[in-house]
């Protein structure tokens, strides 16, 4: 029997030329790296170091290879879920704990092999998302929180919209004018943050059922591990001037996704990003500013 491919996959261009490839063969690497290492469990009875106690080396064998076996079951089932976009009993439950797992791991082993670490995260967000519309549901305006980065208000406007987005003037030199135009327009709930930290407050005192957040790779990999088991869809934003500086929103993209999420439209519409956008999403310089 051939499996079909997931059909919620989303076109790379959006997320800066990723695949879910690059996500799933690093999850498979870094499996394989903690079965080597349970294999000591394995070696421990060959060995003296249990003093040729019987029930001690039956115990070390029985851990090692149930701990093998079930590192193997959820990496696979995990794999099936990302490519199918189907889940088997019990994906849901493990999908965190998976990740939570295997991702730092992850990235350890892309560093050590020479892939980028935004590519990685990349790859990430776009496997996120893919699991969240594969389980999507139908919510309603104020269940749906629109969530953005501080970074999207021009740097050198005097008004602080953090608390109070309300405040901007929508004068048209940034984005926040027009995001507050589509909060007004869907009636969702709508707030900028600083950081993690205020983004987890929001979060914790409006109670949404499903969030929207726009951000870098890095803000948006740590916020939907955070947020589980709330689904997060991350939207990367637009850095022509480079990280944390007067990023944009590709707004026809968020428009897509919040009338998804409420129910307006079925499946999100191809949009594929030009290359100028695509040089944008990357940034022109990368997270520690070197051209």
């Amino acid at each position: 029997m051939k499996l079909r491919k997931s059909p919620f996959s989303l076109p790379p261009e959006q997320y800066g030329g990723a695949r879910k490839r690059i996500f799933i063969g690093l999850m498979l690497a870094s499996c394989l790296v903690l079965c080597l290492g349970l294999t000591v469990f394995l070696i421990l009875p060959w060995s003296d170091a249990l003093n040729g106690v019987v029930w001690l080396e039956h115990l070390s064998m029985v851990v090692g290879l149930a701990c093998i076996a079930a590192l193997m079951w959820l990496c696979l089932m995990l794999v099936f879920h990302i490519y199918t976009g189907k889940a088997l009993p019990g994906a849901r439950s493990v999908r965190h704990v998976t990740i939570r797992l295997f991702f730092p791991l992850m990235e350890l082993l892309a560093k050590f092999v020479g892939i980028d670490r935004s590519k990685v995260r990349r790859s990430f967000i776009k496997v996120n998302n893919e699991m969240v519309l594969s389980r999507r549901k139908v919510v309603q305006p104020h269940q749906l929180l629109l969530l953005l980065p501080h970074c999207v208000q021009r740097s050198s406007c005097p008004h602080r919209l953090v608390h109070n987005a309300d405040h901007c003037q929508r004068c048209g030199q940034c984005p926040v004018g027009a995001l507050l135009d589509l909060r007004d327009k869907y009636c969702i709930k709508f707030a900028i943050a600083t950081g993690g930290t205020i983004a987890r407050r929001i979060v914790v005192q409006s109670r949404p059922s499903c969030i929207i957040a726009v951000a870098c790779e890095r803000d948006l990999t740590s916020g939907i591990q955070d947020s589980y088991p709330l689904p997060v869809f991350g939207v990367l934003n637009m850095r022509p001037n480079g990280p944390c500086l007067d990023t944009l929103v590709p707004m026809d993209a968020l428009e897509d996704v919040i009338q998804l999420f409420l129910g307006m439209i079925e499946s999100l519409p191809v949009r594929h990003a030009s290359l100028e956008k695509m040089s944008d999403i990357t940034g022109h310089k990368d997270e520690k500013g070197r051209a």
